[in-house]
Order: C-alpha cells, then structure tokens, then sequence
C-alpha cells in the first residue's frame, strides 16, 4: 500500500510540473519568421528558387537578372515592357513570391527601390502584398512615373503589425503605351530593392469608400465588400498614395444586429434597419480614423421578381433566368467605351439577378455564343425594378442588335410606352418583337442594350427571355 501511494503521487508531481511548463511555454512570445530586409542587391535574396509568377495574359518572358545596367553594385532587375500588340502578351506584369515561409515584416514601414526606364514610362502598378493565394495585405502605387534617369521609389507599408508571415514581397504592372499614346514598348529597372524603416515617412490618412461618407440600400442576406481603402503618407514634402488591401483596416459596426464587417471588409447585411460601417488604422492603442464610412440601409428579405409561368423549351430562348436553361452569354457588361454602368451579375439572398449601378447604357453580350436565333420567337420579356425614385421624363430603351456587323439591323423600343417604371417595383414586360422596328429576323442575336442615357441610374434586371 506504501508502494503504490509513492507511485500515484509521483503521477500526479509529474504532470503537475508538465502543467507548470506549458503555462511558461504560453506565456513566451510568438516566434518570429525572417526578418530579411533585402529582396534584390545583386541577386535575389532569400526567395527561393521558383518565386517569378506573371499575370494571366502579361507576356511571360520579360523579366532578367541585367549584368550591364545598375543603381549600385554589379547587375540589376531589368523588365522588358512589350508593344500593346505583341502576340505573346500586350503588357509586362508579375509577382515575386517567397518560395517558402514568409518574412516577418513588423520591423518595417516601407518597401524601397531604385528605378530608371529606357524612356519616361508609366507603371500602372508597384507594389507588394499579392501571393496569388488571398491577396490579403496588397498594397501598391498606381501610375507611377519612372524617367532615365535612377531615383528611389518608397511603397508606404499601411501597418507593417499585419505583416506576421508576408510571402509577396513585390508586384508590377506596366503597358507598353507611350507618352503619346503610341504603341511602344520599353524597358525599366529595379535595384536595391528591399524594406525599409523610413524615419521621413509621417502624417497617415487612411481612407475607405475614397474618403467619402456614402449610403446604399440592400437587403437581408446580401455580402459586398467595403470598396476604396487607401492611405497616403508623407514623405519628406512629398504625399503618397497607396491603394491598401481593406484586411489592413479594423472595422467597426455601429449596429451589429443589422450589418457586420469582418476583417477582410466584408459586409453582411443581416436585418432590417440601419448601421454605420466605419474603420480605424493601426493598433488599438493609438487607432488612426479612416476617412469615410458607409451607411447601410437594410430593407428586409430581398423580393426577387415575379416567377415565370412554365413554357415549354421549344418556345423559349433564354438570355438570362433562372426558370430556363440560357443561352451562352458572353458577358452581362460589355464596358463599351464612353459607358458609365457598372455592375453585372450579382446574387442577392441566393437570387441571380442582374445589377447595375451609374447607369448610362450597358449590354449583354452574345457574340462567341452559338448563333442565338430567336426567329421562331414572338415576344421578349423582362423583368425591371428601379433603384431609385423615378421622375418624369425618366426612361429605359431596350435596343437589340441581330447579326453584329456588316449585315446588322437593330431595333429599339421604350419600356415607358408600355407600361410605368416604378420606384423599388419589378415591373413585367412583355413587348412583341414586331415593335422592335428595323429589327427583321431576330435569327443571331448579339446584342441586347439598356439606355438610360443618365436619367436612370440604378436597376435590376431579371428574367431576359425571348417566347412564344
């Protein structure tokens, strides 16, 4: 009995004393990754072996390590730009990845870099942050202005206490446009790239919605992304932009019970009501107001458009709805020039629909889309509901577009002459094609439009369908 009472409490001393070093273990601090500063002197640093990743449609082949040219040192990073009509790819853009664990970046408030171009140049974005796996903590300068001759550049790091495991240390993007917008390639080159703590860099204003104070309607169960998040700090007289990732920021709420953001800046709209979204830079103990918010107003459970009546599928070519099987369709946002829309297909509550906002004109596009013929077709239907109120001389013209082209005919109708738009109404319409003046043979339609020329601005769209 002796024996035994010896042995348990020897048990029960061991895993005491094992209870007492996992309380020390936990109280240690978190080790650290690399704290390298370099990226490039005169050859890369620490990155590994398989670091260079370029962007879809960049062409691929541009990037060397230049024996010949340099800030400082024996060689530099030298970037060939192509011509905007090169077959292999119309622009030069890539990222460097760290081919293994990351670096720890707490130490640092910037990344630096000596540059000179072949000829002034624009470089559509420099920057660091982007992996090509979340992106999270992107940042970058956009437009950037390089000359012949070598000048040190400075990327702003918007809080560098993020940057625990940061495995994108650098990323560019440039066109192969001219000054006059001529056609041209060039090249440009980095040196003495690295991170920095710059003493020079002050003054943070951080931003969200691009510093504005804005408000939208939404509905239960809709996410969307807190938009426009950026910072400029000054540096020696100078103010930089940097376009941040909005994981960077820390969001707050005003009215949890309705809208929540979390820490990638995504908002999900959860009851009706109205709350503030707002943000803050930094650490807690010394935050940085951000600059802008968003109100967001939640209009309860999303009331989608009426349901189409069950047609048989000899008798209906759809374009876009969820009763019918659709056509191919290209895009649902053709960006034309001098367009303004923006938006495209969304999905609110779980419901496909289409959504516009900055409405001027905007197109559904069907031109890679076997022929779609809709000439056995007697009617289109479509479903609207107006986002905002609707005035007189408000308007919406639906224009078709058949056989884009030489052969092409078109044909336009306005929806006011059918029936009323209504403010946060969906309205059916359902139009015969015969009104459709000019039109002919819907036998390959490409195009269909919706003009508002500015009278209208937001709308939604759903169940676009040609029947009989």
């Amino acid at each position: 009995m002796k024996n035994i009472n010896i042995y348990l409490f020897s048990i029960l001393l061991i895993f005491s004393t094992i209870g007492c070093v996992r309380e020390e273990f936990e109280d240690l601090p978190r080790a650290r990754y690399s704290r390298t500063a370099d990226i490039f002197t005169d050859n890369f640093v620490g990155l590994g072996t398989d670091f260079y990743f370029p962007y879809q449609g960049a062409k691929p082949n541009v990037f060397s390590v230049d024996d010949n040219e340099r800030y400082k040192g024996t060689s530099s990073i030298r970037i060939d730009v192509p011509d905007a009509n090169d077959p292999a790819g119309n622009f030069a853009g890539a990222i460097f990845r760290i081919d293994g664990a990351g670096r720890d970046l707490q130490d640092f408030n910037a990344l630096t870099f000596w540059a000179r171009a072949s000829q002034a140049a624009t470089i559509s974005e420099i920057g660091f942050g982007q992996d090509f796996i979340g992106d999270t903590y992107r940042a970058f300068r956009t437009n950037v202005q390089f000359s012949t001759n070598w000048q040190k550049f400075v990327i702003p790091i918007p809080d560098p206490s993020k940057l625990l495991e940061e495995r994108g240390v650098f990323q560019f993007a440039a066109g192969g446009i001219g000054p006059e917008g001529e056609e041209v390639g060039f090249s440009f080159w980095i040196d003495e790239l690295r991170f920095e703590n710059l003493p020079s860099l002050a003054q943070p204003l951080p931003r969200i919605l691009n510093g504005e104070n804005q408000t939208v309607n939404s509905f239960n169960g809709v996410t969307f992304p807190v938009t426009g998040t950026s910072l400029i700090m000054n540096n020696d007289g100078t103010d930089l932009s940097v376009v941040a990732a909005p994981s960077y920021f820390n969001f707050r709420s005003s009215n949890s019970s309705v809208a929540t953001v979390n820490a990638f800046g995504e908002v999900a709209v959860l009851s009706s009501g109205s709350s503030t979204i707002t943000a803050t830079l930094g650490s807690s103990d010394t935050p940085i107001n951000a600059l802008g918010s968003l109100t967001v107003i939640s209009d309860g459970p999303f009331l989608g458009a009426p349901i189409p009546p069950a047609r048989n599928s000899g008798n209906v070519v759809s374009i876009f709805s969820d009763a019918y099987t659709n056509v191919q369709v290209d895009n649902y946002n053709g960006f034309f020039q001098f367009a303004t829309t923006q938006g495209g297909l969304t999905s609110i509550a779980g419901e496909n629909i289409l959504s516009y906002t900055n409405l001027n004109f905007v197109s559904v596009n069907m031109f890679n889309s076997p022929d779609v013929n809709a000439s056995a077709m007697t009617h289109l239907h479509l479903d609207i509901n107006v986002r905002e109120n609707v005035d007189p001389g408000d308007f919406i013209r639906v224009q078709i577009i058949n056989n884009n082209g030489p052969g092409e005919t078109s044909g336009a109708v306005n929806l006011a002459n059918y029936k009323p738009l209504l403010s946060e109404e969906w309205v059916s319409y359902d139009i015969p094609l015969s009104d459709f003046t000019g039109l002919g043979t819907p036998n390959d339609v490409d195009l269909i439009f919706f003009v508002s020329d500015g009278t209208i601005s937001n709308i939604f769209i759903d169940n676009i369908y040609f029947y009989r």
